[in-house]
C-alpha cells in the first residue's frame, strides 16, 4: 500500500450521500469509492476516491482532474465548490468534520470482527508483530505498519479492511493527551491492551500522572463489552480507574496473581524459554529473543488469542519461529568477534531497565559496554530521568559507559556520582566514539547501543559497529 493509498471495500457514491445526508451539487453519483482520505492530510493517489475536504482547505482542481474520477465530500460554499470537470462529484454537507465521522462509524460498522488496540510504553511493536505472526497463518489480517501509530495513519489503517479480513490488529501511537481517545473512534476495539506504562512523552501529557491518563483513554474506548488486557505487575497500570469499566478485564504478569502468568523463566544460547500457565493449564513456551520482557509481550499477546477463542497451544508453537524485530535488541557479530546488541529502536527508561536487566544476564563473565543517547520528550523531567537512569546503570557491572548527546550526559554524571565502577566518557556527537571503542571490541566484549528512533547517526553508527557480513533484518 502506497503512502495516503486506502484500499477498502467499494461502496457507491449514492450510498454515501444518503449517509451523510449530503446534497450532489456536480456529476454522477452512479460509481464505487475504492479510496478515501482527508484532503491535503493523505496523498491522493488513484481514482475512484473520496475526499474531505475542510472549509479551510484549498483546493486544486487541476490536481484532481488527474486522478478522476472523484468524489469531494465538502462545507464550503457552493460558489466554491464548482469544478470546471464534469468527472468530479461533488458532494455539500453541513459540517465536513462530522460527516468524516459519520463516514467512519459507518465504515467500521460495516464489518464484524475482532479488532485488537495496543499501547504502552514499551513492547507494543513486537506484541502486534507477534499477534500478526499467528494469525497471519489462518486468516487475512489487517495490522498497523511497524511502528507508524501516529493519529493520523488510522483512518489508513481502518480503511484497509475489507470483507476478506478476518481480524484487524492496531498499535496506538502516543505523543499527546488525546491521541488515543481519537484512535479509539476510529477503530472502535473489541479488545484492548496496555503492555506497561513507564516514562515516555512527558512533554506531551505534563507529567506522569498525565501520561497515565492518556494511556487510560484506551479503557473508555473499547466497545462496551470488549476486553481489556493488562499487565499485573506493572505499578503504573494499577493506577488507571477500571470502576467504570462494564467489559472484561484480563490479566497477565510474572511476579503477580494473573490470569496468565510465566514460571520457570530461563535464559537459553537461543532465547527465553518458559512455562505458561492459563485456564488450570500448563504449556512449555519459548520464544528466539532475549529479556523477561519478552515474556510479557507473550504473555499479552496469549491473553488475545484466549480472548479470541483461538489455540493457546497453537500460537504458542507458532511463536518459536517469530524472527526477532530489526533494532529491538538485536543481536548480532561486531568488530573483533565482539558481540553488538543493536536496541536503536527506541529509547526511554523502560526500555532502557530491560536491556539492562538483559546484560546483566548474558553479560557475566563479558566485558560489557553501554552506549546510552539522548532520551526525548521528558519535558520539564529531563534531568529527573536521565540521573535516575545513571543511578540504575551505576548499579551494574559494566566495563564502560559512553553517553552520547547533551541530555545523556546527565546519565554519565549520576553514574559517577552514584560511584560506578566502569570506565565514564560522554561524548556530544558520535564523532570519535568508534575510535574510543574499537581497540576495545574483541570476542569477549558485549556492546548494548541505544538511541533514540530519530537519531540516524546512532542508527548508523549500530551498524558500523556490526560486520560489513551482518545482514540486518528489517520488518
Amino acid at each position: 500500500m502506497k503512502k495516503g493509498e486506502l484500499t477498502i471495500q467499494p461502496i457507491k457514491v449514492a450510498t454515501i450521500r444518503q449517509v451523510l445526508r449530503g446534497v450532489l451539487l456536480h456529476g454522477s453519483e452512479d460509481w464505487a469509492v475504492k479510496q478515501v482520505i482527508d484532503y491535503n492530510r493523505h496523498e491522493l493517489t488513484a481514482p475512484n476516491t473520496l475526499l474531505f475536504v475542510r472549509r479551510s482547505d484549498t483546493i486544486d482542481w487541476n490536481e484532481l482532474q488527474k486522478k478522476a474520477p472523484i468524489v469531494i465530500i465538502s462545507d464550503k460554499t457552493e460558489l466554491e465548490l464548482k469544478p470546471p470537470f464534469p468527472e468530479i462529484t461533488v458532494i455539500k454537507v453541513r459540517s465536513a468534520l462530522q460527516a468524516y465521522w459519520q463516514f467512519v462509524a459507518y465504515y467500521r460498522n460495516l464489518f464484524e470482527l475482532p479488532v485488537v488496540a495496543i499501547t504502552g510504553t514499551c513492547g507494543k511493536t513486537t506484541t502486534k508483530e507477534m499477534l500478526k505472526y499467528i494469525l497471519s497463518k489462518e486468516m487475512a489480517v489487517q495490522t498497523s505498519v511497524s511502528s507508524k501509530n501516529e493519529p493520523r495513519q488510522s483512518l489508513p489503517y481502518l480503511m484497509g479492511i475489507n470483507q476478506q479480513t478476518k481480524a484487524a490488529v492496531f498499535e496506538l501511537g502516543l505523543g499527546n493527551t488525546g491521541n488515543i481517545k481519537h484512535q479509539c473512534m476510529i477503530y472502535q476495539p473489541t479488545i484492548g491492551v496496555i503492555t506497561n506504562i513507564g516514562v515516555h512523552h512527558l512533554d506531551g501529557c505534563n507529567d506522569l500522572e498525565g501520561y497515565i491518563k492518556a494511556k487510560a483513554e484506551i479503557v473508555d474506548g473499547l466497545k462496551p463489552d470488549g476486553t481489556l488486557i493488562i499487565n499485573a505487575d506493572d505499578e503504573n497500570t494499577k493506577r488507571i480507574q477500571l470502576k467504570a469499566f462494564k467489559g472484561t478485564i484480563v490479566t497477565f504478569g510474572i511476579h503477580k496473581k494473573a490470569d496468565l502468568h510465566a514460571t520457570e523463566i530461563t535464559f537459553t544460547p537461543r532465547g527465553m524459554k518458559f512455562n505458561v500457565h492459563v485456564d488450570n493449564k500448563k504449556y512449555q513456551a519459548s520464544i528466539p529473543s532475549f529479556g523477561e520482557h519478552q515474556v510479557y509481550n507473550v504473555l499479552a499477546v496469549l491473553a488475545v488469542i484466549r480472548a479470541m477463542n483461538l489455540s493457546v497451544q497453537k500460537a504458542i508453537l507458532r511463536l518459536r519461529t517469530f524472527e526477532q524485530m530489526a533494532r529491538h535488541l538485536q543481536f548480532s557479530k561486531g568488530i573483533g568477534g565482539s558481540t553488538i546488541i543493536d536496541d536503536t529502536w527506541t529509547n526511554n527508561p523502560t526500555s532502557i531497565e530491560a536491556a539492562l536487566k538483559v546484560l546483566n544476564e548474558l553479560g557475566k563473565n563479558k566485558k560489557v559496554i553501554v552506549v546510552l543517547g539522548d532520551i526525548n520528550r521528558l519535558g520539564r523531567f529531563e534531568r529527573k530521568y536521565h540521573r535516575e537512569v545513571g543511578t540504575l546503570v551505576a548499579k551494574q557491572s559494566i566495563h564502560t559507559l559512553v553517553t552520547i548527546g547533551s541530555k545523556a550526559q546527565e546519565i554519565a554524571k549520576q553514574a559517577l556520582a552514584d560511584g560506578t565502577k566502569a570506565k565514564v566518557h560522554s561524548f556530544q556527537k558520535i564523532e570519535g566514539v568508534l575510535d574510543l571503542l574499537k581497540p576495545q571490541l574483541d570476542s569477549d566484549t558485549l556492546l548494548l547501543i541505544k538511541g533514540p528512533m530519530s537519531s540516524r547517526e546512532m542508527i548508523e553508527f549500530a551498524e558500523q559497529l556490526q560486520q560489513n557480513t551482518n545482514k540486518r533484518r528489517t520488518r
